[in-house]
């Protein structure tokens, strides 16, 4: 591939080494881009999961977070800035951001301001961006074409699994504060600690040019772009057929968040007991993403097929689920429960709601997953990718932006579900359009997934060990 204003790299394939656990290897790398984003992200999800950022006003939290719509900007450029810059430098500025956000939320503890939430909540906005262009880029160029499925539910597990110990510290810390209503200082600085470290595994990342697939092809032969290719190529995406097609569900994938963090885990149950939900609900992602990872990559032979397998089991679940959410929503409105459920007191009280925001977890896995993998399928260049999955995340977070401040104007909870059933529906049939339009089946490529069913780390579909060569 050549690009005006970049430098290709010599096409030749190259035989790497025998081992997955490689240093330039996709699975060693896609398993780094999700311990970074275990430990920054993962902790965001689980502050957020809180409801309110772990505060009793959730005005501040949602301030802060509607102030993230300098994500829908920034997202949409972070593709092209990850082309110029490299991984590095793009997700180490990104991954700082987190730890300022977090340590807002420790200030207002004390001081009460708004002001530094917000700012901070503007900057993470922009740091934001930058990390999930890059990881985007990543987690959907690096793979090979046929393991990309597969791929995506590692990310997404290792990922997730910061929510899951990021809802074990306020449980754990806040444990015998029963009637408790904003988080201690110690939660936070535990926040603020994971994403440090985030923040230096970031620079353990390989640009594109330098990872090597185990058929020794590279993620792209362009070492770098320039701001002018950038800038034409990204206003490019506004006209792209396929990316207008995945509008409502980026839109979507993120606006339901809202609700179900203030307005299920946050008005239902008490401070411990909602940390405790976070740890299923993150772990619930978990399996999700192993569900239909394994789904989009092994179920068929064709690839088409297999997206559309996936994309009807996600919605026949999603409607199943989000009727479910409707059954329970009936039973209160935007009014503050007097009673809040508590995991050990409230009896059987506490399981049906339980088990409602539970399931929201495996469904937000399984949709999120769904959409990269029909992301992946695109292309197989990482800028091209990294610019798709910029997109994608930029109409995402302004769709999150209106949701904050849906809620804040306190839209009804009944109406909010309505409108993220309603949006979540309208996807899938854009989806199924999509992928009968422009995903391919090739032949030679898609006969790999039949060969066995073997997770990443194992080299005997691809390495024959009698020559050394391929097969």
């Amino acid at each position: 591939m050549a690009m005006e204003g970049g430098e290709e790299l010599p096409k030749q394939i190259e035989i790497p080494g025998k081992s997955r656990f490689r240093y330039n290897s996709p699975f060693v790398q896609v398993t780094l881009i999700g311990l970074v984003c275990f430990c920054c992200p993962g902790m965001f999800n689980a502050l957020s999961g809180l409801g309110g950022g772990g505060q009793v006003n959730q005005t501040t939290a949602n301030n802060a977070n509607t102030a993230l719509s300098t994500f829908a900007v920034f997202a949409v450029l972070g593709g092209g800035i990850y082309n110029i810059f490299g991984p590095r430098l793009t997700l180490f500025t990104g991954c700082l951001t987190y730890v300022l956000y977090a340590g807002s939320f420790l200030y207002y503890n004390h001081y009460h301001h708004q002001a530094f939430a917000i700012v901070a909540g503007a900057i993470l906005g922009i740091g934001a961006s930058l990390l999930w262009s890059g990881e985007g880029a990543i987690m959907t160029s690096y793979p090979p074409i046929a393991r990309k499925g597969t791929y995506i539910s590692l990310f997404w597990s290792i990922f997730n699994m910061g929510g899951v110990i990021g809802g074990l510290i306020p449980f754990i810390l806040n444990y015998n504060r029963r009637d408790a209503a904003s988080v201690n200082d110690a939660t936070y600085i535990g926040f603020m600690c994971f994403m440090s470290a985030g923040a230096l595994l970031s620079l353990a990342i390989l640009p594109p040019c330098k990872v090597i697939r185990d058929d020794g092809s590279r993620c792209t032969n362009v070492k770098y772009s320039n701001v002018r290719t950038e800038a034409v190529e990204i206003m490019k995406l506004f006209m792209n057929w396929k990316m207008l097609l995945i509008v409502p569900a980026s839109w979507a994938s993120n606006f339901f968040y809202i609700y179900q963090f203030n307005h299920v885990n946050g008005a239902l149950f008490n401070l411990r007991t909602r940390g405790l939900n976070n740890v299923f609900y993150w772990g619930a992602q978990i399996l999700g993403s192993i569900g239909i990872g394994y789904l989009l990559d092994f179920s068929f032979p064709s690839r088409r097929t297999r997206g559309f397998v996936g994309i009807t089991l996600v919605g026949v679940l999603g409607t199943a689920i989000w009727g479910g959410g409707l059954a329970n929503q009936i039973n209160y409105n935007h009014v503050e429960l007097t009673k809040k459920l508590d995991f050990k007191d409230s009896g059987s009280a506490f399981a049906g709601p339980f088990v409602l925001y539970f399931s929201y977890g495996l469904l937000d896995a399984m949709f999120q997953s769904m959409v990269y993998w029909v992301i992946g399928a695109l292309a197989d260049d990482s800028e091209i990718l990294s610019r798709y999955t910029g997109f994608y995340k930029g109409v995402q977070s302004a769709g999150a932006a209106v949701a904050w401040q849906v809620d804040t104007h306190n839209v009804s909870r009944t109406s909010q579900l309505i409108v993220n059933w309603g949006m979540t529906t309208v996807s899938y049939p854009l989806l199924v359009v999509l992928v009968y339009l422009a995903v391919k089946d090739d032949p030679k490529r898609d006969e790999e997934p039949t060969k066995a069913s073997a997770p990443p780390w194992d080299n005997s579909i691809y390495a024959d060990n009698t020559n050394g060569g391929l097969k």
